[in-house]
């Protein structure tokens, strides 16, 4: 009795402790700090989202804004309008308005593959459907 508990909890510890890789994004200026250049995506992932999105669903999805003299505005911020193209795994962005010098910038990444299990849901409090994000700052 007592090796079937041990046999169950261990199975049970080991079935709840697989962890998704985290995606890290990182961003880089290219083309002479006229485009940004965002990297750190499976290219499989990239390919596929590619396939059936247009350029509204990449800026929904990898939103860049300005960032304003008060940073506890951001979140109200407009989002840069701009071009995304798509190359392999990187995703490069050209805004419709070339970035200032000197003006401080943020790519919203939205992650999307946290939040995946119950426990998580339940350690950080978290709702269902609400997906935490990370700023990624850059200036030129």
């Amino acid at each position: 009795m007592k090796v079937g508990i041990l046999i169950f909890a261990v199975i049970l510890c080991v079935g709840c402790s697989n962890h998704p890789k985290p995606i890290d994004v990182k961003i880089s200026l290219a083309d002479n700090n006229h485009s940004l250049k965002i990297s750190g995506f499976d290219k499989l992932i990239v390919a596929d989202i590619r396939r059936d999105t247009d350029n509204e669903a990449w800026q929904s999805l990898l939103p860049v804004y300005k960032m304003p003299a008060d940073s506890d505005m951001k979140d109200y911020q407009n989002v840069q309008p701009g071009k995304y193209v798509v190359k392999d795994s990187l995703v490069i962005f050209t805004p419709d308005t070339a970035f200032k010098k000197g003006q401080a910038y943020f790519l919203r990444f939205f992650r999307h593959d946290e939040g995946t299990s119950a426990w998580q849901y339940i350690r950080e409090k978290k709702k269902p459907g609400s997906v935490s994000y990370k700023d990624l700052v850059f200036s030129y």
